[in-house]
C-alpha cells in the first residue's frame, strides 16, 4: 500500500456521505458502496468515462456488459425497449431484490455498459444506502462487484478497500454486506425465462414463462 493513494472510506449512516456518493458519481467518479448482496463499484450510466474506468480498476474483460443498479421500477423505461406488461409484473414481484433481469437496452445507453450486446441487466437493490446513493446519482448506475475480476467479491468496506481503494474515489461503509451471495441473473427470452446465473434466489421459485 505504499506510496499509493487509497480513497477515503466514509459511514453509510452519515447523510453526508450519502449526498458525498451521489455527487462524486455524477461528476463522473466512481464509488463502492454496500448492497444487499455485495459490496459495488459504481459509475453514473451517463459517464461513460466513468464506466471504462470501472474495466480498468477490475482489469474485467471489455466483452463482458455491466449491469445496472436502479433506485425505482419507473427507471425500467427509460433504459430498455419492448417491456411487456407481463415483465412489469415480475420486476414488481421480485424488485427490490437479488434479482437480475436481462432486457432489450434502450439505444442511448453507452457501449460501456452494454458491451455492444444490445441488452442491460436491470436490479433494484433492496438495502436503504443503495438505494438513496442511486437515486441521489440519477436513478441509474452502472454497477459490478467491488472486487478484482476473478477473485472473491467484497462483503465488507475493508475487502473493498484492499481489492479497489487505490482506483475508486470513495467507499462507503455500511458494514457487512447482508446478503453475500451475488443476485441470481435471469433473461426473458421469447417469453421465457432463461436462468442466466444461480445465486440469492432460487431459480426453481421463478416461473418458466411469461403469461
Amino acid at each position: 500500500m505504499s506510496g499509493e493513494r487509497y480513497a477515503p472510506v466514509l459511514p453509510a449512516s452519515d447523510p453526508a456521505t450519502i449526498r458525498r456518493a451521489a455527487e462524486l458519481l455524477r461528476a463522473g467518479g466512481l464509488v463502492v458502496f454496500p448492497t444487499d448482496t455485495v459490496y459495488g463499484i459504481a459509475a453514473s450510466v451517463e459517464r461513460p468515462d466513468a464506466v471504462a474506468r470501472i474495466y480498468v480498476a477490475k482489469a474485467r474483460p471489455l466483452d463482458r456488459a455491466i449491469p445496472v443498479l436502479v433506485s425505482d421500477i419507473a427507471q425500467v423505461t427509460r433504459l430498455t425497449r419492448g417491456v411487456t406488461p407481463s415483465i412489469s409484473r415480475l420486476l414488481a414481484a421480485y424488485w427490490p431484490g437479488a434479482l437480475t433481469v436481462v432486457l432489450r437496452a434502450a439505444d442511448w445507453l453507452p457501449v460501456e455498459v452494454t458491451a455492444g450486446a444490445g441488452t442491460v441487466g436491470l436490479r433494484m437493490p433492496d438495502h436503504p444506502t443503495a438505494l438513496a446513493i442511486i437515486a441521489g446519482a440519477g436513478g441509474a448506475v452502472a454497477t459490478t462487484s467491488a472486487n478484482r475480476s476473478g477473485q472473491a467479491d467484497a462483503r465488507s468496506a475493508s475487502e473493498a478497500l484492499a481489492a479497489l481503494g487505490h482506483a475508486v474515489d470513495l467507499i462507503v461503509d455500511g458494514g457487512p454486506s447482508p446478503g453475500g451471495v451475488p443476485s441470481t441473473v435471469i433473461a426473458i427470452e421469447d417469453g421465457r425465462v432463461r436462468v442466466l446465473r444461480r445465486g440469492a434466489i432460487d431459480p426453481s421459485a421463478l416461473p418458466e414463462t411469461l403469461d
